[in-house]
């Protein structure tokens, strides 16, 4: 599968797959330390790929863009 990424506002995106907004990817902590949570937006049965459960956090944009397979990254700070 593989997902797109829109930014809503700094440090927010809505997870895209298939067109449809899935999930959503925020920043929070601090801009030198954030955390990055994926979280989808209904639970649904079966849970696309790869989530296998509401929320699953990261230590950086990129390290979620990869968890996702996101095809076109986007710059943190944009």
């Amino acid at each position: 599968m593989t997902y797109k990424i829109s930014q809503l506002a700094p440090g927010s995106y809505d997870v895209l797959l298939n067109w449809k907004v899935v999930a959503s990817l925020v920043r929070s902590g601090s801009k030198s330390d954030p955390t990055w949570t994926a979280e989808l937006l209904e639970d649904v049965h079966p849970r696309p790929a790869p989530f296998t459960k509401l929320e699953h956090e990261f230590g950086s944009l990129e390290e979620a863009q990869r968890w996702l397979g996101v095809a076109e990254p986007v710059d943190a700070d944009a």
